[in-house]
């Protein structure tokens, strides 16, 4: 398998309104990619693309070796850990943090739809574990701090070893501590060499962690730049996308961006 991800000519349109346009892309299998872009870029629906939820109107779609339309997209999307605010929007309030994570082997929203066992409950808990969550483990789902709910579906993410890990912004929402906390385990999990191809959406550079290896800059639906993050991440390059002069500074494997 050459590529993790591959998106070749890739278009849709919904209601006449063009929300991704001729999108080429490919991740490379242990690539760490961010996918950064103003508001209406087209980020999060390039993520629902790329993690199987969402046909395209035009292109084609591969994801670990296997194009949409001719693979089981219920059973392929198991291989594919997905961080986002919509698929936690799903999850029942009552469903414990430790069933959320096994809920991932079968891509489902709750575990009473499959058989788990002893063995399920135990890697769901080293998972847990992992994000430095473990103590959540029989906590609900719904009474935990928007920094907890992250780090759970973060723990979900890494389930049945998968050959890619789609993050969208999973940093939205969180205060300065918790946001800190979350990039820092994905720095951990960047330099870990068996984590698979990581993709992180968001809107600001200074969530970008560190070890993350590439970057994809999108402009309304299109892409504006692509490749090595310490090439293409420019102040040059984020002016022209966010229609600012910004100064942008990199210090200590973070970034800083300013309006000049």
């Amino acid at each position: 398998m050459s590529s993790a991800l591959r998106l070749s000519g890739v278009g849709l349109v919904r209601d006449n309104v063009t929300i991704l346009d001729g999108v080429d892309w490919a991740v490379a299998p242990h690539e760490r990619w961010i996918v950064l872009g103003p508001n209406g870029s087209g980020k999060t629906t390039l993520m629902r693309v790329a993690g199987l939820y969402l046909h395209p109107s035009r292109g084609e779609v591969e994801v670990l070796g296997e194009r949409l339309g001719r693979v089981d997209v219920r059973r392929h999307r198991t291989r594919v850990g997905l961080v986002s605010a919509a698929f936690a929007a799903m999850l029942r309030d009552g469903i414990t943090a430790a069933d959320v994570v096994m809920t991932a082997e079968h891509a489902a929203l709750e575990t009473w739809w499959h058989s788990y066992d002893d063995a399920d409950r135990t890697r769901a808990l080293e998972l847990l574990d992992r994000m430095g969550a473990r103590p959540l483990a029989d906590r609900r789902f719904g009474a935990l701090s928007s920094g907890e709910r992250q780090r759970v579906l973060l723990a979900r993410s890494l389930w049945g070893d998968p050959g890619l890990v789609l993050l969208d912004e999973p940093t939205a929402g969180l205060d300065l501590g918790a946001r800190e906390d979350l990039v820092s385990r994905l720095g951990g999990l960047a330099a870990d060499p068996t984590t698979p191809a990581t993709v992180l959406v968001t809107h600001h550079v200074e969530e970008i962690p560190a070890g993350f290896t590439h970057v994809l800059l999108l402009d309304r639906g299109r892409v504006a730049a692509a490749g090595p993050l310490d090439e293409v991440l420019s102040a040059e390059t984020l002016s022209a996308v966010f229609g600012l002069a910004l100064a942008l500074d990199h210090r200590h494997g973070r970034y800083a961006a300013r309006a000049r």
